[in-house]
């Protein structure tokens, strides 16, 4: 029984994890963009976050892995 509970908290806590560090890496972001600096600068800064963001959840969601190689969902 208490497998059952176990294994559902498991997989909650994963996706409250991704949301909080979503909303974390978003006010990031916004304080990036109220800093006063060149504009190149900052548009070189969101892109480097937003790139490495898409990249942490690939690898995340297990599309990527550590070695690289990239493992495609199956559709049925």
């Amino acid at each position: 029984m208490v497998d059952s509970v176990d294994s559902s908290y498991r997989w909650v806590m994963p996706l409250l994890n991704v949301v909080v560090t979503l909303i974390v890496i978003g006010v990031v972001l916004w304080l990036i963009n109220l800093i006063p600096m060149q504009g190149t600068i900052k548009s070189i800064l969101n892109a480097v976050v937003v790139i490495a963001v898409v990249l942490w959840l690939l690898y995340g969601f297990g599309i990527i892995n550590s070695s690289g190689g990239v493992h495609l969902p199956v559709v049925k």
